[in-house]
């Protein structure tokens, strides 16, 4: 499960738009929305191409994001 949190938070730090990472990521901005906020999954590729745009590069930062075992 995505931690929505640190994913925003990543986003914003980047200085990157949503339009041009859904963009890179072949999504509509609604569709890139719908991953972060976590009401439909990531692909494997949409991770790793993601991790390269925001400059994730830890394994701990990448499990931290993507693979929360946090519950609401």
């Amino acid at each position: 499960m995505v931690d929505t949190e640190k994913l925003r938070n990543k986003v914003v730090s980047s200085g990157l738009k949503y339009k041009f990472l859904a963009e890179e990521l072949g999504l509509s901005r609604y569709g890139l929305q719908l991953k972060i906020d976590g009401k439909n999954d990531f692909m494997t590729s949409e991770v790793a191409e993601l991790c390269k745009l925001l400059n994730i590069s830890t394994l701990t930062e990448k499990e931290a994001i993507f693979f929360s075992k946090k519950v609401d």
